[in-house]
Order: C-alpha cells, then structure tokens, then sequence
C-alpha cells in the first residue's frame, strides 16, 4: 500500500512538472542565453538575433600580459544553433512522467548548451600564429662560458609558449558565445630548463682544472705544446642541456686539422715501372696515416683533467695502399707480352681525344682469365669527362661528333693484343677504309654497342700501358710472357661496288653544268688469318677477321642557276647616195640580225 502510493505521488508529481513535449525546459540556457519555456523555432530566431548583433562585437583575447581583440565576423565563426536547441530539447524529454522529473532537474541545476561552432582554418591559424609570435619564448639552459680564462655558470630562464590545441577551442567558443566576458585568457604553459646552475658546478670545476696548466701531445720522441688559450679554444663547454665538457667545435675542428696537415702521408699503391730494356720492377708500396682526432680529443681531456702527468698520447691512424707491394710482385708482371704502335694526326680536338681516352686505359690491371673491355674501362665518352668535338665516322659517313679519335686507340689497343696473340672475343672494322691502320686489322668502337674485347689467357696478370707521342701513340701489354708464335696471312683488298654518287645543288652554276666535287672511294673488303702457336709449338688459335668498308660518296654539284635568255636581234639599213650626174633608183639591202653568242657550256671536271 505505502509503496503504490509513494508511487502515485511521484507520478502526479512528474505529471505536473513535464509540461508540453514542444517546449524547451525550464532553466536550459545556451551560449549563456536563457531559452526556457520557448519552442524551438522561437529558442532559433533568438538566438540567431542575438548572433547577429554581436557578429562585430569583437572578444578580447589575453595571453602573457597582451591583448588580442577579434569579432566572430574576422573568423568567419559559423554557429549551429539547431544542434544547440535539440542537445537542449534533449534535456527534459522522455513520457510524461519521467520528463518532469528530468526537467525538475534541469530547472534546479541548469544546463548550459554550448553550441557547435567552427571557424575559417586560414583566418584562425594567422590568428593564433600573430599570438604565439609575441607569445612564445624558448628556454634558455644554464650554461659554463669562460670569461678570460674563468669559467662563469650563466642561469637558465623559463620559457613559455601557447597551448595551441586549447586555444582554438578557447577562441572559437568565445566568439561564439553570446554573453561576453571582459577578456578571456589563453591557455600558457611554462617551459623550464632540465640543466640548472646547480647541476652544472662540477663541470665549472672540470674547466677550472682543465685551463691550470698546459698539456703536452706526444706522437714518439715528438712533443706538441698546447698552451692554456689553445686549450681554451679546444674545450666544448656545456650548454644547451649538456652536462659534460668535452673537446669539441669549430676551433677544435681546426686546429685538428692543421695538426693533420702537418702529420698526414696518403697512402700510395704499389706501382710498376718501365725499364729502358722493357722490363718491369714493382714500386714500394707505402702506407698512409692520419690524425684520430676524436680518440686524440678524449686523450688531451683526459690529461687536461690530471693533476700530475699533462700529456696525451696523439693517436694515428694508418691507411692501407689499394695494391700492396706484396700483392703487386705476386701479380708476375716483369715484362713485355704484344705491343703496337700507330701514327695520329688530325686536329688539336683529335689530338686531346687520343691523348684523353689513352690515358683511361693506361695501368689498367687485367686479371688471369679476365675479358678486357674497352668501353667498360673508358666508359662513356663524354663532354663532362673532358673529349671535345672531331672528325668522326658516322652512319658511314665523315662528319664531326664528340670524341672523334677514340678509334685511333682501340686500334692500338687490338694490334697490341693480336701480336700478343692473346684470345680476341670481340671486335669490328670501321665502317670506311682507313688507309694508315694495318690492313684489315683497324677496330672501331662506340660506347656502348661496339666494343673491343679480348681475353688474358696468359696465366699471369697483364698490365696495360700508354705511351703518347707528339704524334704517335704506343699501347703495350705487360705480364709474364707465354712467347707464342704470331703468324699473319693478309688478303689484298679487293673492289666491291663502285663509289655511290651524291648529286648537290649549286646555285653558282648553270642548269647543265657539273662538277665533281669528291671523286669518291669504291666500297671494298679484305681479311686477315691469324694463327697463334704455344711456345712448343701447339696450335692455339687459328681466326679469321673479315672486313668490309662502305664505298665513299662521288659529290656531283649540279648547276641550278637557270642560262639568261638570248638578247633581241638588231636590223642596219645601208644609206645609198646617188652621184651628182646620174639619176639612179635608190637600192635598199636585206636586213642584218646579230644574235650573241649563248655561252659554251663548261667542261666536267673528273
């Protein structure tokens, strides 16, 4: 009985209180704006009147002891106020019953709505970066600074900076708040130093023991002396939330580096050298050191730091050669193995492209087994590497191209491995017969589809050397030499097909006259056999190269300056005077005509 009728009560209670379901409850407020009892259409218009007449009230904002002032309309701040009046709806519904008793609560306690509010990013991040500008300081670490030869420990100081995050939420929900406050502060945090003065008292004391005396660097019997100020330039004091002095910086970079020049040998590889006889002695090999400055730096602060023995060990390091002396005698290269030499000429840029390209390839090092390469040991040839423009053949042509003159080398280079009578695996012939190569043995070469390839089938390392004359250019193999026997059959060169002909217009000749500019070359062939015997007289390869050259353009200039017309022909009539006693009949002759002569057209020059 108690219990139903507690509940009868409660419920008549609840009944009284829900009011109407289209009505807002009693108490509800939003963005300070009491909109209880309203519909919510009229809870909108008020409070969208409300925004508009504050859209250009600006809103102090206070960070670090400044103002910042700004009106929602700067921002660009759009509010949604029908999302606001649902969440405040939301607050007193549910069946009458239950309704009234959550609006009994809302009109106890209230409940305030914020309402959903953004603004432009631009605007608010110019904003807010204006603020955090004038805002924002860095803390600053104690710090050791040597004032003479005194170490002074420097405080640390606070920082600042604004709590960016918060403060958009901050500035956003202020404009778009409808009861203004007089200001509104901005969320700052501090930012303090991790290193105090306090911590950094032992490190002051390191630089007082440091700075007592000098400190001497020894490197064997030698001795370098580092005064107090050069110990003082050395010394990287603490700063920026270090704790710990060491040897460091700019000037201890320098100094270290002077040090090096003074002490540093670069190491040198083992070399081979050319006797006057062709034989070959291996250069010493030597090593190369230089200055460990970092392990040389904790040595000067470890004797810095003493009391008694103020000398530190300078540490150096040593650099291995590339080719060792052992490494080179193992290589057996004592003497010549083929060797060619050819003629060069052409002009200056011919001449550097020779010189250029020969000098890539000389002391190349050809391994046992090895295939040498021309273009892999040249690479491409370039005008970043150095070769310039030149007389080259091109699409079977003459022209000009960049390192016109490389040929001259890679002919070189294979008559130097074909008397060697070493192993050939690639090779091509020029595209046009070159008269001052040995007959079919010339070897063209174009990065990176033609190449020249052979193989050191010597059992021995082979080394390549160069040898640029005035104007001739020798290419030797060096190794251990297998004395094999080079035998050598030529084919005469033999005519082909005759010179293509090229006709060119000429504008300074006559229609129907010619020249012969280039009598051309018929194309032609030829084929050289090479037979390779051992030292005891086994056969060890028996090739044959063809070649075949393009026949050279005969240029024909054709006349293309059209003959002048003939000029008009001319009439005389002869004058008869009759004798002063005779009366005779006037005599009138035929008419005349002079045509001159056409020009005789000019004879064809073979």
């Amino acid at each position: 009985m108690v219990v139903g009728a507690i509940a009868l009560v409660a419920t008549a209670i609840g009944l009284v209180f829900a009011g109407s379901s289209q009505r807002l409850p009693e108490g509800a407020t939003i963005a300070g704006v009491d909109i209880g009892g309203l519909t919510a259409a009229e809870a909108e218009s008020v409070l969208e009147q409300k925004a508009n007449a504050s859209r250009n009230r600006p809103v102090a904002f206070r960070a670090a002891g400044r103002d910042w002032s700004i009106a929602p309309r700067q921002l660009g701040v759009v509010v949604d106020w029908a999302a606001a009046v649902d969440a405040a709806m939301n607050q007193g519904e549910g069946p009458a019953p239950v309704r009234g008793f959550r609006r009994i609560g809302v009109r106890l306690f209230g409940a305030d709505i914020a309402p959903p509010a953004e603004a432009y990013a631009g605007a608010l991040d110019y904003f807010l970066d204006g603020i955090e500008h004038a805002v924002n300081r860095r803390h600053r670490e104690a710090a050791v600074e040597l004032h003479g030869m005194n170490p002074v420990i420097t405080d640390g100081r606070s920082g600042r900076f604004l709590d960016r995050t918060a403060a958009e939420r901050v500035v956003v929900q202020s404009l778009a708040a409808l009861e203004r406050q007089t200001h509104v502060d901005l969320p700052v945090r501090t930012d303090p130093p991790t290193v105090t003065a306090e911590d950094l008292r032992p490190a002051a004391a390191q630089v007082r023991l440091a700075l007592s005396a000098p400190v001497r660097l020894a490197l064997g019997p030698t001795r370098y002396r580092l005064p107090r100020y050069r110990l003082a330039q050395l010394l990287d004091l603490p700063a920026d939330g270090d704790r710990t002095l060491r040897i460091g910086g700019p000037l201890a970079d320098r100094y270290f580096a002077r040090l090096n020049r003074a002490i540093e040998r670069k190491p040198r590889d083992a070399d081979f050298a050319i006797t006057a006889a062709n034989r070959v002695r291996v250069v010493p090999a030597r090593e190369g050191r230089a200055v460990d400055a970092p392990t040389t730096g904790r040595n000067v602060l470890r004797a810095a730091l003493s009391r008694q023995r103020r000398v530190a060990e300078l540490v150096v390091q040593t650099a291995r050669p590339r080719l060792t002396t052992e490494d080179a005698e193992s290589m057996h290269i004592k003497e010549i193995v083929g060797a060619y030499e050819t003629i060069y000429g052409g002009d200056a840029n011919r001449v550097h492209n020779v010189q250029l390209v020969a000098h890539l390839i000389d002391k190349h090092l050809i391994a046992p087994g090895q295939e040498f390469s021309f273009n892999k040991t040249t690479g491409e040839r370039t005008a970043e590497k150095g070769f310039l423009e030149a007389p080259v053949i091109i699409n079977g042509e003459l022209q000009t191209g960049l390192g016109g003159g490389v040929c001259q080398v890679s002919t070189t280079t294979f008559n130097a491995a074909y008397v060697a009578g070493l192993k050939i695996t690639q090779r091509t012939n020029h595209a046009l017969y070159i008269s001052h190569y040995p007959l079919g043995r010339d070897a063209t070469v174009n990065y990176p589809d033609l190449d020249l390839k052979f193989v050191n089938d010597t059992g021995h390392w082979l080394l390549v050397r160069t040898f640029v004359g005035s104007s001739s250019l020798t290419v030797a193999l060096y190794g251990t030499n297998p004395h094999r026997r080079v035998e050598t059959e030529e084919a005469p060169l033999v005519v082909t097909g005759s010179a293509p002909t090229k006709e060119e217009r000429d504008e300074n000749l006559f229609v129907g006259e010619t020249i012969v500019a280039e009598s051309g070359e018929p194309s032609r062939s030829t084929h050289v056999r090479r037979v390779v015997y051992t030292a005891k007289g086994r056969l060890l390869y028996d090739n044959t190269w063809w070649s075949s050259y393009r026949g050279e353009y005969r240029v024909v200039r054709v006349g293309a300056k059209p003959i002048p017309p003939e000029p008009a022909p001319t009439t005389t009539a002869p004058t008869t005077t009759p004798p002063p006693t005779t009366t005779a009949p006037t005599t009138t002759a035929p008419a005349t005509t002079t045509r001159a002569p056409a020009p005789a057209p000019k004879p064809v020059v073979p």
